[in-house]
């Protein structure tokens, strides 16, 4: 039978297809085969799509191992602050995109630096008011565990007088007895977000979301569609989505089954200390899923936050506060139970830990459900491991553990700077810092992603940021991994960490026709971010993404 399609005159490497491999042949969404251009250009029909690749590189499709569709859908529309600095330019950034966004809603800016307003000078809601006095705005961190308000935000939200949320989470309160802007982490966060259009249905929990219009339903699924669509022009043809809720599993659920996604999704349970391992029972809230488009069968937990917010819990004391190392977010006997049941259940496990404290714990959990249920390929994964020790890097390959981590998050990376973080780290855990050489030393299986919208969502550069990291100094290891390294964290590793490495991630016959076309010299991202390109994506064989349309 002919194939639907060829891709001809493509360069392969032979990390992905052996050597001398030119072509590709697709028929009903999958591989048929792989070869010369004579041998599969013999596979071609009348009826087959032909693209000549010009001599590009043909790799499988990235997958993108950690990120937030939803949030990143929202954030499309919203001011992006990566690269602004200092009141008068915040300000007028602010300024002009209000002049498109008239009304009343909450504006909103993301990906703010701790260092926004300078090293010295945290953002509080006195310099937000200098920026927008009448309009509530709002500032949401870099690493999306914090945000800054104005007081007419703090009020409109009714905690401006100060509010007690959950634990882990902080409405800092100054001098004056006031609220002084700074909402840390995400229960915080929640009581702004509420004044958005959005209304907080894009965060990280909706269990008290209550009754939603259609209306806003079609609104949410364009913003997760846009989301899609963006994933598609980055190269990724598979997304991890990690902050996983029923109404949203009913949203991507629509997309799937109307085709109007393109990238295919996992998705999560979140849960917290509250729900304890009866929340396990929620994820069959989810509903059915969407085979080869919409995947469940994982457990998310946040074991702790993030350092700039000292909510990363520690091994050691922070540098800067003797006696304190943050807590967890889940007490030990609670985060131990929900990994005994949810393993017992055949779910997988996906925990943020930032802290080494926090990663320890997770490894904790880990171990304590394989010694109740037995060893079993569960692939349990540590999210993010922004710091760990040097003893417990060697625990995790014995159980069978994915590190999954986000080249673009060191500071000193993708345009952060390098304080206030490297020195609320403390230099004691530098070297053992976001150690993605250690790990590939160990064996360990590696999965890449980006945590968008905390992040630039592009592969390719958070490649370019893992190939040219420099040590914070002199005498600190070179955690820098290869361009093939890299290359399998996105494909083949994220694939493994998915559980669908039977189904796709690589090239190989039989498996799904998800395919990236790269422009340009990937090994030219060991120089320049601008080396390399998406030239055009394949999903299922079907283009999702093409430069020049």
């Amino acid at each position: 039978m002919q194939a639907d399609l060829v891709i001809l005159n493509a360069t392969v490497r032979p990390l992905f297809a052996p050597t001398g491999t030119t072509a590709i042949a697709v028929r009903n969404g999958r591989i048929e085969a792989l070869g010369t251009d004579a041998e599969i250009g013999a596979l071609a029909g009348p009826q087959t799509q032909q693209i000549n690749a010009q001599g590009r590189e043909l790799l499988p499709g990235f997958i993108e191992s950690h990120l937030h569709l939803f949030t990143g859908g929202a954030s499309l529309s919203m001011l992006n602050l990566s690269y602004t600095f200092g009141v008068e330019n915040v300000r007028d950034a602010f300024r002009s995109f209000m002049t498109d966004a008239p009304g009343d809603d909450l504006i909103s800016g993301f990906a703010a630096n701790y260092t926004i307003f300078g090293k010295d000078r945290r953002p509080d809601r006195h310099l937000l008011d200098q920026i927008c006095a009448d309009r509530p705005i709002c500032m949401f961190s870099v690493d999306q565990h914090c945000a800054w308000a104005n007081t007419c935000a703090l009020e409109l939200a009714g905690i401006l007088h100060g509010v007690d949320p959950e634990t882990g989470a902080d409405v800092v309160m100054g001098e004056d007895g006031l609220a002084t802007g700074e909402l840390r982490e995400f229960a915080a966060m929640a009581f702004i977000n509420q004044l958005s259009k959005l209304k907080g249905r894009d965060g990280l929990d909706s269990r008290g979301l209550g009754a939603v219009s259609e209306s806003d339903r079609a609104h949410d699924r364009a913003l997760i569609r846009s989301a899609g669509e963006y994933c598609a022009q980055h190269g990724i043809t598979s997304a991890v989505n990690m902050d996983g809720n029923p109404y949203l599993a009913g949203l991507l659920r629509d997309l799937a089954l109307a085709g109007d996604m393109p990238v295919r999704v996992s998705l999560p349970l979140k849960l917290d200390e509250n729900d304890g391992v009866e929340g396990i029972e929620r994820i069959k809230l989810f509903g059915a899923e969407v085979p080869g488009w919409l995947h469940f069968g994982r457990i998310k937990l946040f074991l702790d936050g993030v350092y700039d917010t000292w909510t990363a819990y520690t091994v050691t004391d922070y540098p800067d506060r003797t006696g304190f190392r943050s807590e967890p977010l889940i007490a030990p006997d609670v985060f131990n139970a929900i990994c005994i049941e949810a393993d017992r259940r055949g779910l997988q496990m996906a925990t943020h830990a930032v802290g080494d404290g926090a990663v320890r714990a997770t490894i904790d959990g880990y171990q304590a459900a394989a010694r109740a249920n037995g060893a079993r390929d569960a692939r349990h994964r540590v999210e993010h491991i922004d710091t760990i020790t040097q003893e417990d890097l060697d625990r995790l390959k014995p159980l069978g553990i994915v590190a999954s981590m986000q080249p673009v998050h060191p500071p000193g990376s993708a345009g952060l700077p390098l304080e206030p973080t490297t020195s609320i780290m403390g230099r004691a855990r530098w070297a053992t810092a976001f150690p993605w050489r250690m790990i590939r030393d160990r064996n360990v299986p590696l999965a890449f992603g980006t945590d968008w919208p905390v992040s630039p969502l592009s592969p390719l550069y958070a490649i370019h940021c893992a190939l040219t990291r420099t040590p914070w100094d002199d005498d600190m290891p070179d955690q820098r991994i290869t361009l093939d390294d890299c290359l399998a964290a996105y494909t083949t590793g994220g694939a493994y960490a998915d559980f669908t490495d039977a189904h796709r991630g690589a090239l190989k016959s039989g498996l799904a026709a998800d395919l990236v076309l790269i422009d340009g010299d990937l090994e030219g991202l060991s120089q320049r971010a601008s080396a390399a390109s998406v030239a055009m994506t394949f999903c299922d064989g079907r283009i999702t993404y093409e430069a020049d349309a």
